[in-house]
């Protein structure tokens, strides 16, 4: 489907937990208030949204979070999600700390590429970044999944006086690993408006020096919006997500679901549509439905999903801190 600006929407990620074993500063700090569980979509619910949103269009999923392998059965919904027709592929972002762990379960249920959220390779800074000391089990993971023959990317957020500085140890490690890392620029959202995050303009400025040899590489590595560069004698890549320095609006192709069922079709905005309501409305006091995989999506759902990919807005405003009104905290809308 495409949107009143002629744009192909194909890509929708969806949250399926606010939850996370990390508190990272800008994402979600420590004291952030958790839903009640009867406030998420259940698997089946959420099978019922991509259904509807296949039959729309969309082609491309990605399991998001908070951290989704913290919701057990994670796994068998990446499995449940494949199986819709007209889905090409599902894929999953975690923080990587249980992902060796589920490793096995993921591979059986059909995983072939997992992004992994990293912002440093020093032990200490990760700790201070994150609240935890997982840094030796994330790397495990890393390697255990390129082991198993995943695409694996590595996303990557540089703060200014936190670890701007860390982006050459990055970089290093897709000289002698097949991963792509991906530099993210941060956006004003939640805890990000506290923080002043490394232009990657300017960090590809400061590649160049060092890598002189440095060339765009035009192949295609996923579905979002990413440049991708290649440096001579590495196994893996250099990639860069530009929002706020690089606006990739006019290529935008996807929407974006909070655990809630919100669809945001852009994650400036604070306006939202609920489709819990809808998958929700013939059942007692909002609770759960017990839908059955397979069960043909309500008509209201479609309606509603289809309304909210054409209205997708033009472009974000996050250059114009005054005109931003989402207020959430990204734990709260899914990355």
């Amino acid at each position: 489907m495409r949107d009143q600006y002629g744009r192909k929407i194909d890509y929708m990620r969806i949250s399926i937990t606010d939850k996370c074993n990390l508190r990272c500063r800008y994402c979600m700090p420590e004291g952030v208030e958790i839903v009640p569980m009867s406030h998420l979509l259940t698997f089946e619910e959420m099978v019922q949204v991509c259904t509807a949103a296949a039959e729309l269009g969309i082609r491309k999923i990605k399991v998001t979070g908070g951290e989704p392998l913290v919701r057990r059965g994670a796994p068998a919904l990446i499995g449940m999600l494949r199986d819709i027709p007209g889905i090409d592929s599902v894929t999953l972002t975690t923080n990587g700390v249980l992902l060796k762990k589920y490793l096995p379960d993921l591979l059986a249920n059909g995983l072939k590429s997992v992004n992994v959220s990293l912002d440093t390779m020093d032990r200490t800074l990760y700790r201070q970044i994150t609240g935890q000391d997982a840094f030796p089990q994330v790397m495990e993971s890393i390697e255990a999944a390129v082991d198993a023959g995943l695409q694996v990317k590595i996303n990557t957020v540089l703060l200014k006086g936190v670890n701007e500085d860390g982006w050459e140890q990055m970089i290093s490690y897709a000289r002698s690993h097949p991963v792509d890392v991906r530099f993210i620029e941060i956006m004003p959202i939640g805890a990000g408006k506290t923080y002043s995050g490394v232009s990657n303009e300017e960090l590809l400025r400061r590649i160049r020096e060092k890598y002189p040899a440095l060339k765009e590489d035009i192949s295609i590595h996923g579905n979002g919006p990413a440049c991708y560069y290649s440096i001579p004698g590495f196994a893996g890549g250099v990639g860069f997500i530009s929002a706020m320095h690089g606006k990739f609006c006019n290529h935008c192709n996807r929407i974006r679901m909070s655990a809630q069922g919100e669809i945001k079709p852009c994650l400036c905005y604070g306006t939202s549509v609920d489709l819990r309501r809808a998958l929700r409305k013939e059942f007692a006091a909002g609770q759960p439905s017990r839908l059955q995989q397979g069960t043909q999506p309500p008509a209201e759902l479609k309606n509603l999903l289809a309304e909210a990919i054409y209205q997708k807005p033009q472009a974000h405003c996050f250059e114009r801190a005054d005109e931003i009104t989402e207020n959430k905290k990204m734990i709260s809308i899914g990355g």
